[in-house]
């Protein structure tokens, strides 16, 4: 008998070559992320704390194109990207993001889905594995000078007009 008179044999052979490509197919595996991190570090200039995470993303299995999300503090955003380049932001009040380290964690499609059915279901996201992590240290954002440095000028400038002045007044009499 031969393996052509079995089709199941031949299903069976056909899905155990097929089954772990489709599996593998879209998650990165072992990746390789190369990052540049900015936070907001004063509060003068903005209403707002924004974190900024730049990043490459490599795949040992060579994947490409690989929608990732990220996921701080439970609020899950996608990552825009171009080429192998992506970027994600997150910003909130100055109160709710002060100084510390954050973790950011990033999930490919898969890991997404599974995120999405954890927060649907109640369940404890955490134990939800993600693609990678990155921490974010954020140093704080200052609120600036206790004094402006235009008003320093100008009381300084003021000061000299006035010793100046007074000096002039003193070699007239």
């Amino acid at each position: 008998r031969s393996i052509m008179e079995s089709p199941g044999k031949i299903f069976a052979l056909v899905l155990v070559v097929v089954l772990p490509v489709l599996i593998a197919g879209d998650t990165c595996l072992a990746p390789d992320v190369k990052s540049n991190i900015y936070t907001t570090t004063e509060t003068a200039m903005s209403s707002q704390t924004v974190f900024i995470v730049e990043f490459s993303l490599a795949c040992k299995n060579k994947l490409k194109n690989v929608n990732v999300y990220a996921d701080l503090n439970g609020k899950t955003v996608p990552a825009s990207r171009s080429g192998d380049k992506y970027q994600v932001s997150f910003s909130d009040e100055h109160k709710k993001l002060s100084s510390g380290t954050y973790t950011v964690r990033f999930f490919d499609e898969e890991g997404y889905a599974a995120l999405r059915k954890a927060q649907r279901g109640g369940d404890d996201t955490s134990a939800v594995k993600p693609l990678f992590t990155q921490d974010v240290v954020h140093k704080g954002a200052s609120s600036g000078q206790y004094v402006q440095s235009e008003f320093v000028a100008t009381s300084a400038a003021l000061l000299v007009f006035y010793f100046a002045w007074n000096a002039r007044s003193n070699l007239g009499a």
